[in-house]
């Protein structure tokens, strides 16, 4: 549980954290709170030559809203997203998730951003931010680009991040009825399965509907085919609603481990996915 040996900077700004990215090339790695990266350290999984501190770049911890629009900046912990009554009335599923990470410690020091850019199979903010269509602002040298969630999240730890860039901020629009239910490894407390909803609904029947897991798959991924099902659906049809959650994980290779099979995941998805339905409903 040592880490490999490893140097230490620390940016006061994104400028001077480019300039120590280009310095020791695509071995150095960003450390925003640390809790996703360095555990992988000390098993070695992970062996950067030099971590950039970003953690005090000021400006990168900032919720705001702009009409309906919430951006949350990446260096905002998981205790200020679960502290935002801001965040609780127009996005709770962000909410939920935020609360539901780790523990007190590593909800005071986690950053959203850190562990959006680790992209932990069984992690909780992709499948809310999956759920409510966000959008991640990436910043190099050379510019500034937009990625929708579907498109950043590639697969096990893999996003669409490159090695010059940093991610500033996520965006995304007011979500009221959402919501973000999981059923939570005992020791990790990371997700054996999680599912995000985001309702849209005209008086008490679903409009439309988007449904994430997380923990199942290699990666997050859109039920796409509840969400297909929901649509029309009474929120207290509670018969249609099971009966649209079922094979809610169908067509994607589920993990298994010592904890879960993936045939226990597969069915729990089906399990979860009613539950966060009527939680977003309810709201």
């Amino acid at each position: 549980m040592i880490p490999a040996a490893f140097g230490y900077a620390r940016a006061e700004s994104l400028d001077e954290a480019f300039d120590l990215m280009s310095k020791n090339g695509p071995d150095a790695k960003l450390l925003a709170g640390g809790h996703s990266l360095l555990p992988m350290m000390k098993l070695r999984l992970a062996t950067p030559s030099m971590l950039i501190d970003i953690s005090r770049v000021p400006g990168l911890d900032l919720i705001s809203a702009s009409g309906d629009r919430i951006t949350v900046g990446a260096l905002a912990t998981h205790a200020a997203i679960a502290d935002s009554e801001r965040i609780r009335q127009a996005a709770p599923a962000l909410h939920d998730a935020a609360g539901e990470i780790g523990d007190m410690q590593v909800r005071n020091r986690g950053t959203i951003g850190g562990a959006c850019a680790h992209a932990d199979p069984a992690a909780d903010y992709p499948a809310a931010l999956l759920a409510l269509d966000a959008a991640f602002t990436i910043r190099t040298r050379s510019g500034t680009s937009t990625v929708n969630a579907s498109d950043f999240f590639r697969g096990m730890f893999e996003t669409a991040l490159e090695p010059d860039a940093v991610l500033t901020e996520i965006s995304f629009g007011s979500a009221p009825h959402s919501a973000y239910v999981k059923f939570p490894h005992p020791a990790s407390h990371y997700a054996v399965v999680g599912i995000a909803v985001k309702l849209d609904l005209q008086g008490s029947t679903i409009a439309a509907a988007r449904v994430a897991i997380t923990g199942v798959g290699d990666r997050t991924f859109r039920a796409t085919g509840v969400e297909r099902a929901l649509s029309g659906v009474a929120v207290r049809d509670d018969q249609a609603i099971r009966s649209a959650c079922v094979g809610a994980a169908a067509g994607v290779e589920p993990r298994s481990d010592v904890f879960a099979s993936g045939a226990y995941r597969s069915a729990m998805a089906d399990v979860y996915t009613v539950r966060a339905i009527g939680a977003a409903a309810a709201r």
